[in-house]
């Protein structure tokens, strides 16, 4: 299922939103002008690599850079080819608004960014060992989607769901959406991890732990700014 939009009105400017997209840009087409070789090896140094962050003796026995928790902020700004950068920004674009809107500007790029760094802390429990470099904003994205999860209970979205190459648009709920979306990457991840499983090239558990993260702790980032977000605290939605 991909999600075209939601019906939550936005009430300011994403300014936030707008400025993680240009930089996602600007550092993708970036990447694509960089040789292969050059761009495997920014690709090692930026994304983050578990066993470097993990191990630093080992890191530097590899020929790693010092600082390799440095690699926490800077992979969430990485992707590893065209349909990987358009659907995560835009699955941003559908939901990050509506959740900027809530939290203010400052506070909205606060929990983007430990979203993204809490998605990795939870790939590295499961794959403390690993060698495979994480890239991509997905696990930050992923926050965001719990913490509309959380926001907008009410919320419906118009999603795509492509049945034997035709298209079939449909609305519903947004909790189920999400909900899916969060079993599907716990799920995968369990599956992953099986020894009948060669490897994997997809972070399931980074994007757990984002999802997790926003949904459960978005309330602790201040008083909510928004006319159409749940609150918990009233048990109420607040429309002006």
């Amino acid at each position: 299922m991909i999600p075209l939009k939601d019906n939550i009105p936005r009430i300011r400017r994403p300014v936030v939103v707008i400025t993680l997209f240009v930089l996602n840009l600007a550092v993708f087409l970036f990447e694509m002008a960089m040789p292969e070789k050059m761009l495997n090896m920014f690709l090692n140094f930026y994304g983050a690599v578990p066993m470097r962050i993990m191990d630093p003796e080992w890191a530097a026995m590899m020929g790693y850079p010092a600082d390799g928790w440095m690699s926490a902020g800077t992979y969430m700004f990485l992707h590893g080819g065209w349909l990987h950068f358009l659907l995560n920004m835009w699955v941003l674009w559908v939901f990050a608004d509506n959740v900027e809107d809530a939290l203010g500007h400052w506070r909205f790029l606060a929990f983007y960014l430990l979203s993204g760094v809490a998605a990795l802390v939870l790939h590295m429990l499961f794959n403390a060992t690993s060698t495979m470099p994480v890239v991509g904003a997905s696990g930050a994205i992923a926050g965001v989607m719990g913490a509309y999860f959380r926001l907008f209970p009410q919320a419906r979205v118009i999603v795509l769901i492509p049945i034997f190459f035709i298209p079939w648009i449909v609305e519903v709920p947004a909790v189920i959406f999400l909900g899916l979306w969060f079993l599907i990457q716990v799920t995968s991840g369990l599956m992953a991890a099986s020894p009948l499983m060669d490897g994997q090239s997809v972070a399931w558990w980074a994007h757990a732990g984002g999802f997790a993260f926003g949904m459960l702790l978005v309330r602790f980032f201040g008083k909510l700014d928004c006319r159409y977000c749940y609150l918990p605290e009233s048990r109420s939605y607040e429309r002006q």
